[in-house]
């Protein structure tokens, strides 16, 4: 029996097996969420519905010709296939769903805003949130943000899309044509094998797509930083930016005028820059480059925010930086998940913002430390500091992933080979195995002992159900608590019954005091928030009462069974 051919195995002057293998995966990414497409064109669009045929014709046509092409151009020319298909596919997409959520609402509004002259920062638009679907962003201190919260790039890209009606139609418009633009920007800069690759992190499995279509301001970010991120170890070679270098400056400037996200990644590429331009140039050449892309792509932030910062200078410092200071709930796939779910509260919330800042720190310093070895994942270690914080999802994680394959593609260990890395001399001596160790240890306890200290806080509230307002066998429009202070000092409460692992409305207080005195007790009546409550069917379902307090920030649950509430009734 003849070996099967390992990965290296191919035809004089053919492509490269993984080549082949790459552009299939791509081709097959494209089936995820494609039927959903369908099926809703096939319903009352049937012009897309035969588009998106279409494109189930040319996935299954690419996937058989990737496997039998025996020239390299020609499989490339299969990789132009594969990323129009999924350019086409998206357009559908968002051509049948194209509302979007909060975030598309809030951007519309926004240019709306600066279309009429009006201004954009600390005004509430609270009817926005009213639609049936669109998620609110609740506070620890017992309200909801109304408020536009990013910079101002994806509402002034959004002013001139506004002609498509209303609702989120014109952000959702925007983010889609940024993704599409970030796809092709990467597919192009990226080398000819790995073009598949883009196509699939950027339109591929309907992740990014489907972000896009909710109208993320981050999108846009992503897209602006595709250019910044491309060979970025190589950016001021020789000590010149050149023309090429100074638009991808004032790129990044850009990404950080769209949304905050690439405020978190640009430390991390200025201070690669630097050591790397350190090693080839000496330090005071590597400064004068860093500082020339600082300014660049500082001066490009203020020309995008300019006319926001001479008429609301005060709102708008406050409405960029609302996501750091908000104070909203709990919410995430990370560390928080202890405190929500595992545990019943912490009376130590602010430790994981606390945690999250300082892991941020550590790493940037762990970076600097080594970035001969570290150098490659610039574009991946600053979302690990997200999954200390408050607020964990993981889009902080999936929006920004075809930044790391342009690293990984175009920036690669070699090219942190020559780079300065700062040693003190502890770092340098015969045993700088174990004390680099310890180096890194201590950088990363303060981060570690924070999350600990948010994680094993205890409840300040205990909570025990007295009463509830029937309304229907299976709703309730109220309840009446007994809540006891276990705290040493006084507490203002807000509360809300959940279902599942999300958060809710907060329920109105009807009577008892706002405020619990330090190891006092009261009772108060709830209303629900709409009127009515109605419980779950499912008797699995966890019903979960939870109290949130701002100052200081805490969380104190208590599980509540269905029968509990029925009984009571």
């Amino acid at each position: 029996m003849s070996a099967v051919p390992g990965p290296r195995a191919q035809a004089p002057g053919g492509p490269a097996q993984w080549h082949r293998v790459l552009t299939l995966l791509a081709d097959v990414s494209l089936f995820i969420g494609t039927r959903s497409v369908w099926t809703q064109a096939a319903t009352h669009r049937l012009v897309l519905a035969a588009v998106v045929s279409l494109c189930y014709a040319a996935i299954l046509a690419t996937g058989v010709l990737a496997l039998t092409v025996r020239r390299a151009r020609s499989l490339a020319r299969l990789d132009l296939v594969v990323l129009v298909t999924a350019v086409v596919l998206a357009l559908c997409a968002w051509a049948l769903n194209h509302r979007g959520g909060d975030e598309a609402l809030l951007t519309t509004q926004a240019a709306r805003e600066l279309l009429h002259g009006h201004h954009l920062y600390d005004h509430p638009w609270p009817w926005l949130f009213r639609i049936k679907g669109v998620a609110l962003t609740a506070t620890t201190t017992g309200g909801y943000d109304y408020t536009y919260g990013y910079p101002p790039l994806a509402p002034l890209l959004t002013v001139p899309f506004l002609w498509l009606g209303h609702g989120g139609a014109p952000a959702t418009a925007v983010a889609t044509l940024a993704l599409v633009a970030g796809a092709i920007a990467l597919w192009r800069l990226v080398p000819a094998q790995w073009r598949s690759a883009a196509t699939m992190v950027f339109l591929g499995f309907g992740l990014l797509p489907g972000y896009a279509r909710q109208g993320y301001p981050a999108i846009v970010a992503l897209a602006l930083l595709v250019p910044v991120v491309v060979r970025w170890p190589r950016l001021g070679a020789r000590g010149r930016l050149g023309a090429v270098g100074v638009a991808r400056a004032a790129c990044l400037g850009a990404a950080c005028a769209a949304q905050q996200l690439p405020w978190f990644v640009a430390p991390f590429l200025l201070a690669g820059i630097y050591a790397v331009r350190r090693g080839e140039l000496g330090g005071r050449a590597a400064a004068r480059v860093v500082l020339r892309i600082t300014g660049t792509a500082l001066l490009a932030f203020l020309l995008i925010d300019a006319y926001l910062i001479v008429t609301e200078p005060g709102p708008w410092l406050r409405g960029i930086v609302l996501p750091l200071t908000q104070g909203a709930v709990l919410h995430g796939q990370g560390i928080v998940g202890i405190s929500l779910y595992f545990t019943h509260g912490s009376d130590r919330l602010d430790w994981y913002g606390h945690a999250s800042m300082l892991l941020a720190a550590a790493l940037l310093a762990l970076f600097v430390l080594f970035v001969r070895r570290l150098g490659p994942a610039a574009t991946v270690l600053p979302w690990c500091a997200f999954f200390l914080a408050t607020r964990s999802q993981d889009g902080y994680y999936l929006m920004m992933t075809p930044l790391w394959l342009a690293a990984a593609v175009t920036a690669p260990l070699p090219e942190f080979a020559h780079a300065w890395q700062p040693r003190p001399r502890f770092l340098a001596g015969p045993r700088r195995g174990p004390a680099r160790l310890a180096a890194v240890a201590v950088l990363l306890a303060p981060a570690s002992v924070s999350a600990v200290l948010a994680a094993t806080g205890s409840p300040p509230l205990r909570m025990d159900v007295a009463a509830v307002r029937p309304l229907a066998p299976d709703a309730i429009s109220g309840v009446t608590l007994r809540v006891t202070n276990t705290g040493d000092e006084p507490l203002t409460p807000h509360y809300m019954l959940t279902k599942g692992q999300g958060m809710s409305r907060y329920w109105p207080l009807a009577h008892g005091p706002a405020t619990i005195p330090a190891h006092g007790a009261a009772t108060v009546e709830l209303r629900a928030p709409s009127g009515s409550f109605t419980l779950p069917g499912k008797r699995s379902t966890r019903l979960r009462l939870r109290a949130f307090t701002g100052g200081p920030q805490t969380l104190s649950t208590r599980d509540v069974p269905r029968s509990e509430l029925l009984v009571k009734g």
